[in-house]
C-alpha cells in the first residue's frame, strides 16, 4: 500500500519559515511522487489543517516546528521531529526518514501512554526561555506593525498634525499610539506567561505588562513581568493542593488571584522603579550617543539581522528595536529593517552581477529573494545560505553590518516597525529617506561583491 506522509510546519512568528519549509517539503514530495499534505500554522492561523481521518491513514508525520503544534493528536504515529529550518535545508532527508519508519499498530492503552509522552515532550520543548519570549513577541507583533504603520500614516498630514484635536491625523495617532501601542507591552507579557503556564498565566501576565507600561518600565518590564507571572502561575498550578471537590477553584479563582496579586505587588514595590531607571538610562544613552557609538550599535544590529536570517539572533535584534519604539527611539528600528532587507537583496544582486556563478535554480531563487527583501523578509536569503553557508553567511553579515552602521551614521529614523521599502513612500515615516536608500544599496553591493569573490563559476546552464 502507498505510504502517505503528513507534515506540520510552524515558526515563532508564522511569517516566512512556516511557508518556506512547507514549500520545500511539497516540492520534494512532488518530484518523488510521494503523497504529502502539509499543515501550515502561520500568522493567519492553521491552513490546510489535518483531519482525524488523514492522521489515521498516515504512515508518518513530519513535524518541522519551533512552536507547539498539538502533537498529542499524532499519538501512535511515526513522528520525525525537527526544527523548522531543517525542512528548508533537507526536505528529501526528512521524507526518507519518514518513509523508512516501520508502520505502527497501537492499542488504546499504548495510544494513551503516547499521548502522555507527547504532552511531556511538548512541555520540555516549550520550557526554553527563548520559546516563551518568542511566543510573546509573535503575539505582540501584529499590534506593533499595525500600530506603527497607522502612526506613520498620521504623519502624512504633517509631523505634528496629530496634536490638532478632532482631525483625522489625531484619530490615526490615537488608534496607533493610544490603543495599539498601549497594548504592546501587556500582550508581550501576557503571552510569555501563557507560553509558560497556559491559560492561568494570561491574567497575571497581562496585568504585569500593563503595570510595566504604567510605571515606565517599558518592554524590559514587560518581559520580566511575563516570566514572573508565568512561573508563579505554573508553580501554583503544580504545588497548590486542594481537596478534590475544590480543585475547580484553582484555575478560575485561586491561581489568577494569587498570581496577579503577587506579580502586581512585585512590579509596584520591587521591580518597577529599578527597571524604569534602566529604561530611562538606555533611552538617554541612545538619544544622546555620539557618532562612533551609533555606528558601532548599527554595525552590531545589522550583523545580527543577517547572521541567522530570522532565527534567535535576528529576532533578538528586532525585538530590541521594537521595544525602543515605545520610548520614541527610532534610529535602531531603521538600522534593523534596512539590514534585514539587505541580505536577500544583496544575494539577488549577486546573481545579477555574476550569473555564471549560480545555477538556474539559484538565479530563480534570487528573483524570489528580491521580492522578499523589499518586503523586509530576511528569510529570503535562506536557500543560498543553506546551499553554501561558509561563503554566503559571512557575505550577508558583512553587507548588513555596513547597512546598519551607515543607517545609524546618517541618523536615519523609522517610525514603522515593518513594511520594507514600501514605508519609504509614506511622508515623514522615514527621516533622511535618500540616505536610507543609499545605506541599503551600499550593503547590497558589499554582499554581492563579497559572495561573488568567494564563489567559483558553475557549469550548469
Amino acid at each position: 500500500m502507498e505510504k502517505k506522509i503528513l507534515a506540520v510546519t510552524a515558526c515563532p512568528t508564522g511569517i516566512a519559515h512556516t511557508y518556506m519549509s512547507a514549500e520545500a517539503l511539497e516540492q520534494a514530495a512532488g518530484t518523488r511522487g510521494i503523497p504529502l499534505k502539509v499543515e501550515k500554522r502561520g500568522a493567519m492561523g492553521v491552513e490546510d489543517g489535518l483531519t482525524d481521518e488523514e492522521i489515521r491513514e498516515a504512515h508518518a508525520v513530519i513535524i518541522a516546528a519551533d512552536t507547539d503544534v498539538q502533537e498529542a493528536r499524532f499519538a501512535g504515529k511515526n513522528i520525525v521531529k525537527v526544527a523548522v529550518a531543517e525542512a528548508i535545508k533537507n526536505p528529501n532527508g526528512l521524507l526518507d526518514q519518514a518513509l523508512a519508519k516501520e508502520a505502527k499498530q497501537v492499542s488504546a492503552g499504548d495510544a494513551i501512554a503516547q499521548v502522555e509522552q507527547a504532552k511531556e515532550e511538548r512541555s520540555k520543548q516549550r520550557s526554553g526561555l527563548y520559546k516563551h519570549l518568542m511566543t510573546g513577541v509573535s503575539n505582540m507583533l501584529p499590534l506593533v506593525v499595525a500600530g506603527g504603520l497607522i502612526i506613520a500614516l498620521s504623519f502624512v498630514f504633517g509631523i505634528e498634525a496629530f496634536k490638532q484635536e478632532g482631525t483625522l491625523a489625531a484619530a490615526l495617532m490615537n488608534i496607533g499610539g493610544g490603543a495599539a501601542f498601549a497594548l504592546m507591552v501587556p500582550i508581550l507579557s501576557g503571552f510569555i506567561a501563557f507560553s509558560i503556564a497556559d491559560r492561568v498565566g494570561l491574567a497575571p501576565g497581562l496585568v504585569g505588562g500593563m503595570l510595566a507600561s504604567q510605571l515606565g518600565a517599558g518592554f524590559l518590564g514587560g518581559i520580566i513581568s511575563g516570566f514572573l507571572a508565568g512561573y508563579i502561575a505554573q508553580g501554583l498550578k503544580q504545588y497548590l493542593k486542594l481537596p478534590k471537590n475544590f480543585e475547580g477553584l484553582k484555575p478560575i479563582l485561586l491561581i489568577p488571584l494569587l498570581s496577579t496579586l503577587t506579580v502586581g505587588l512585585l512590579m509596584v514595590y520591587v521591580i518597577g522603579s529599578p527597571l524604569k531607571a534602566v529604561m530611562d538610562g538606555l533611552t538617554a544613552w541612545l538619544t544622546g550617543m555620539g557618532s562612533t557609538n551609533a555606528i558601532l550599535l548599527g554595525l552590531i544590529l545589522g550583523a545580527m539581522m543577517a547572521f541567522d536570517m530570522g532565527g534567535p539572533v535576528n529576532k533578538s535584534a528586532y525585538t530590541f528595536a521594537i521595544g525602543l519604539l515605545g520610548s520614541s527611539v527610532y534610529a535602531p528600528m531603521a538600522a534593523v529593517m534596512a539590514a534585514g532587507m539587505t541580505a536577500p537583496l544583496g544575494l539577488w544582486l549577486a546573481t545579477m552581477l555574476a550569473p555564471k556563478k549560480y545555477t538556474k535554480e539559484e538565479r530563480e531563487a534570487g528573483k524570489a529573494a528580491s521580492i522578499l527583501g523589499i518586503s523586509f523578509i530576511t528569510e529570503g536569503a535562506i536557500p543560498f545560505a543553506a546551499a553554501d553557508p561558509l561563503r554566503v553567511i559571512p557575505s550577508i553579515v558583512a553587507g548588513s553590518a555596513v547597512t546598519g552602521a551607515l543607517s545609524m551614521a546618517f541618523h536615519v529614523t523609522l517610525k514603522a516597525p515593518h513594511g520594507g521599502i514600501f514605508v519609504m513612500a509614506i511622508p515623514h515615516a522615514v527621516e533622511h529617506v535618500l540616505l536610507y536608500a543609499i545605506a541599503i544599496a551600499a550593503g547590497m553591493v558589499v554582499t554581492a561583491i563579497t559572495v561573488n569573490l568567494l564563489k567559483s563559476n558553475k557549469t550548469t546552464a
